[in-house]
């Protein structure tokens, strides 16, 4: 691969874009964020916000009413939001993880009826992948669908689904063929919320993310028309798999956003916090420490917009590069809001202050989408 292959810009407009989407974030936001998490409240609010300012068109084509502005300026979106607030920057992401099946592999019927609406804020959508015994390994899934005639019948349940409850429609993985094996004996189907026999469970109380609602889905009987099926029968592993190869880029953003975040407000804090006669910011233990975060953040910025600009040109490595990017943006966002934490002291630990808060937040980046095992996983056997 030439040189030039590796190199990015971010156009002018996308610069102007982020001022916005920034300004956003740090005034309507960010004052939210301290009570939506004390409440684990969903923001219905800023969810209007985010349709409002299009901003939730981002993950969308022009064609089907969105920004057409591609993964680089919506992840850099992601980034900004989540400085503020993590909890609100997964409605962003889940906008694109929700989408991102239909978007690639769904009918021009499908793309047609579920996209433009999602563009406009209009519908939420979620991805219901995981089980309770099927996390890092669909194998162990036992969701499955039948087929009768021109439907099919959906029985099991799902766990861990972020939107739970708020999502308008799901995109659900069953097993359709047990014989097959996982890699073809999946099938990806659009459930909508008001289909009968659907039902959402238990949200689960979260260590962190606490604003954005996860928990289980229920099915009984519940039927879908042939004309909901995401790509083909029997190749919805695929379908899960090249979601979940570009989607993570949105937990890298958001790992970096949280990152970021912390690194700001520890450095503002130990601008103004005084001992001995002068403030901290002047001895070298919390200069390194500060220099350290910030070095982190950058580096993880620099992997982020490579691994988006690779996926907005389709390029073969793109999963390679975004699971680099997710398990260094995630370790980078745990390093940085442990050591802002401690650059707070006493303050770092109390709700008071935001970084305890991006603590909380940042450890769910590690885990979902892939694990980082796996991301490891995953980067090894390019290597092979």
């Amino acid at each position: 691969m030439s040189v030039l292959a590796d190199i990015y810009t971010v156009p002018q407009e996308h610069l102007d874009f982020r001022e916005t989407i920034r300004q956003i974030a740090q005034e309507r936001i960010a004052p939210r964020a301290a009570e939506i998490d004390e409440r684990a409240e969903y923001p219905h609010d800023l969810r209007r916000l985010l349709a409002e300012q299009d901003i939730l068109g981002l993950p969308f084509e022009e064609q089907h009413g969105g920004t057409g502005t591609g993964t680089l300026m919506l992840n850099m979106a992601v980034e900004e939001i989540a400085k503020a607030d993590a909890s609100t920057a997964l409605i962003l992401m889940v906008q694109e993880l929700g989408t991102l099946p239909i978007k690639l592999h769904g009918s021009e019927e499908l793309r047609a009826r579920f996209l433009p609406r999602c563009a406009t804020g209009e519908w939420s959508p979620a991805f219901a992948l995981s089980e309770a015994e099927a996390g890092s390994d669909p194998g162990g899934m036992i969701t499955h669908a039948r087929q009768e005639g021109d439907e099919w019948v959906i029985n099991g349940s799902k766990a861990w689904i972020s939107n739970a409850g708020i999502a308008d429609f799901y995109c659900v993985f069953a097993v359709t063929d047990r014989e097959a094996g996982h890699s073809h004996g999946i099938t990806a189907f659009v459930v909508e919320a008001e289909r009968p026999g659907f039902s959402v469970g238990k949200l689960e109380h979260k260590l962190g993310i606490r604003a954005s609602p996860t928990g289980t889905l229920a099915f009984e009987d519940v039927r879908v028309p042939a004309a909901n099926v995401i790509g083909t029968v029997n190749e919805g592993f695929k379908v899960a798999m090249s979601t979940l190869d570009r989607s993570r880029l949105g937990v890298a953003a958001q790992a970096l956003g949280i990152a970021q975040g912390a690194t700001d407000h520890a450095a503002a804090y130990a601008r103004e916090r005084r001992q001995f006669g002068r403030s901290i910011n002047e001895f070298q233990a919390i200069q390194f420490k500060l220099a350290d975060m910030e070095t982190s953040c950058a580096a993880a910025r620099e992997l982020l917009y490579q691994a988006c600009a690779r996926v907005d040109r389709e390029d073969p490595e793109l999963g390679k590069y975004s699971a680099m990017a997710k398990l260094f943006c995630s370790d980078t966002a745990m390093a940085v809001t442990v050591e802002a934490v401690q650059i707070l002291g006493g303050y770092g630990f109390v709700k008071e202050y935001p970084v305890e808060r991006m603590m909380r937040d940042a450890k769910i980046t590690q885990i979902y989408e892939g694990t980082n095992e796996i991301q490891r996983l995953v980067i090894a056997r390019t290597r092979r």
